[in-house]
């Protein structure tokens, strides 16, 4: 990689949470830092520090779910810049209910923007990321729900899943031309994220429609003493998106948070049925 003053980063979904903190480090760090987001009127706040603090970062109109608005994002960074070298595919939500109160069409919609959203904008940024001599780096935000399965979080783990599989395999693909794909895999990180959680039927004490609605209140009790106990600030994830973006030598899976790293060496040291009831004791309280 280059010097980090010269590096340009597109980052996608910065009007809040993980994308805003990382924006703003990179930019910081003297990368020239596009913060894309949907709406630019959720831009304020990022605007008014980077004026104040002379950040090389510019807000640009970017859509995930827009073909075109992803072309016209791209090609006015190539036009600007004549380059991209590191992209960090943040933008994504979580949608929470059973797979029997989920619509099909709330389940595609799910998966246009975490899984396709991700695909559109780096098969767009690949051609002129491949043509540079020094490579660079595409940085998949994912979770440590792409490497374990919660309740009522199917629709969700399952575009983290296929994220993890898309990352994994494109790696191969790219690296000839010293372009590197990563995965960063927090939990319970402070944003509003979980604010902008779609939550299907049954979620609330009030509605009886769902065969699910107990189960799912019970859950959400048991998840707060866990988020209270792990949660992690979107900054520690940021410096994880820095290092990754800047390392000679970067790991393919960057783990954030302890809550990631105890689940995922249960993962690799139980058994199924050890890891299903410890999921069932910790969030449903069933054993």
């Amino acid at each position: 990689m280059k010097q980090s003053q010269k590096i340009v980063a597109l980052i996608t979904g910065c009007s809040s949470g993980i994308g805003y903190s990382a924006s703003l480090i990179l930019a910081r760090n003297g990368f020239y830092t596009y913060a894309s987001m949907r709406n630019t009127k959720n831009s304020t706040i990022i605007k008014q520090i980077a004026n104040k603090e002379e950040l090389p970062l510019e807000v640009i109109q970017l859509d995930v779910n827009d073909s075109l608005s992803v072309k016209n994002a791209i090609e006015k960074i190539i036009s600007e810049k004549g380059r991209i070298d590191v992209l960090v595919n943040n933008a994504g939500y979580g949608l929470v209910g059973s797979i029997e109160d989920i619509s099909i069409e709330e389940l595609k919609a799910q998966f246009e923007t975490n899984l396709f959203g991700v695909f559109r904008v780096t098969k767009e940024v690949l051609p002129t990321m491949r043509r540079q001599k020094e490579g660079g780096r595409i940085i998949n935000i994912s979770s440590i729900g792409g490497i374990v399965g919660y309740p009522f979080s199917a629709a969700y783990c399952s575009t983290k899943f296929a994220l993890e599989g898309l990352s994994e395999s494109m790696s191969y693909e790219v690296e000839p031309f010293d372009i590197k794909v990563i995965l960063v895999e927090p939990a319970f990180v402070i944003s509003d994220f979980h604010n902008n959680a779609k939550i299907v039927v049954g979620a609330d004490k009030t509605d009886k429609s769902s065969s699910y609605t107990q189960t799912m209140n019970r859950m959400f009790e048991k998840y707060k003493q866990v988020v209270e106990e792990y949660k992690i600030s979107a900054e520690e994830v940021a410096k994880v998106i820095l290092n990754a973006a800047i390392s000679a030598y970067p790991d393919q899976r960057y783990l954030v948070g302890k809550y990631s790293e105890t689940m995922m060496g249960a993962k690799r040291t139980m058994s199924d049925s050890q890891s299903h009831n410890m999921m069932e004791s910790q969030l449903l309280g069933n054993k």
